[in-house]
């Protein structure tokens, strides 16, 4: 493997960047993972406790980034209840400009070149089909794990925020912002909704530090004990005029008493106000895993793209 070349912040903003051009002029091949709000969320919760095992390169043209990839390689998960996971492969986050389509093979060959030896994972969009043709040309196949009934590959839904209907919340229930809530209920309000879980306190430190987060924008539902019993942060891309929701999740003992879907339309109502125009939000899409695509339909969200899986395994080069 390479020496490796953390994702800093200067870098993350580089991507960002390239994120909203290509929303700006092709938002079907925006790439899972390579969107302006998913990147500020798995860089700000990741790079403290996982960032030695990441390594990036940027591609540019006339100064700005056209291409970058962002390799993931082995490294061990340490959640709240003590497990432990150890990730023994490689996976790719990854993004090229669709005027830039050809540095695709640059990317792969730097990616093969960095996990070489492992197995090496890639979620490409399965609207691209030039880059399946390319992905397919260096050794990559269908991930049949991820496919399946319960598979691992998401969908990005989307709606324009025209007309959002007025959420309504349980009697005793209000909405918070984690300027209002502060750190401590922010970070175990994610805890609650997604136990057992590898956030920390610290891990929200680097989240706050994204380029992009705004507590006033990071949503929380108070239950009338004072149980931070849902929590989103939205992530505004100002230049798309597009509000990104990510994460989104709700206290397993507050579930199913519709306060995921009221700060839902209550943010996308938020989001209007600051501007957007639109807003996105990504789920699992597998067939067995319903609950939260019907969410996000209930609340108008559409299907908009999906993931293709692809896998390389270490015995294939």
């Amino acid at each position: 493997m390479t020496d490796l070349e953390p994702v800093t912040a200067t870098d993350l903003r580089l991507m960002q960047g390239l994120a909203q051009r290509v929303t700006a002029a092709r938002p079907d091949l925006v790439n899972s993972d390579a969107s302006f709000g998913e990147l500020a969320w798995n860089w700000g919760k990741g790079h403290a406790a996982d960032g030695a095992s990441w390594t990036r390169r940027l591609w540019f043209s006339g100064g700005d980034p056209v291409a970058w990839g962002w390799a993931q390689l082995p490294h061990r998960v340490r959640r709240n209840d003590g497990s432990v996971k150890d990730v023994t492969g490689a996976y790719l986050a990854h993004q090229v400009h669709p005027d830039h389509a050809g540095l695709l093979d640059e990317v792969i060959d730097w990616y093969d070149g960095t996990a070489a030896g492992l197995d090496r994972t890639v979620l490409a969009c399965a609207a691209d089909e030039f880059a399946l043709t390319r992905w397919s040309a260096h050794g990559y196949g269908t991930d049949p794990a991820a496919l399946g009934d319960t598979g691992s590959w998401t969908q990005l839904n989307e709606r324009d925020l025209t007309d959002v209907e007025q959420p309504v919340l349980p009697d005793g229930f209000r909405f918070r912002t984690a300027d209002q809530a502060g750190p401590e209920a922010a970070v175990r309000a994610h805890l609650d909704a997604w136990a057992p879980s590898a956030y920390t306190a610290e891990a929200y430190e680097g989240v706050r530090k994204a380029p992009g987060y705004r507590g006033d924008l990071h949503l929380l539902v108070e239950a009338p004990d004072g149980t931070m019993a849902a929590s989103t942060i939205m992530w505004l891309d100002e230049a798309n005029r597009t509000a990104e929701f990510e994460p989104v999740g709700t206290h397993p003992g507050h579930r199913r008493r519709g306060l995921a879907r009221a700060m839902l339309l209550h943010g996308m109502r938020l989001a209007r106000a600051a501007g957007a125009t639109h807003a996105t939000v990504a789920c699992l899409g597998a067939p067995g895993h319903p609950q939260a695509r019907a969410l996000y339909y209930g609340v108008g969200f559409r299907k908009f793209t999906r993931d293709a899986p692809l896998i390389k395994t270490a015995t294939a080069g």
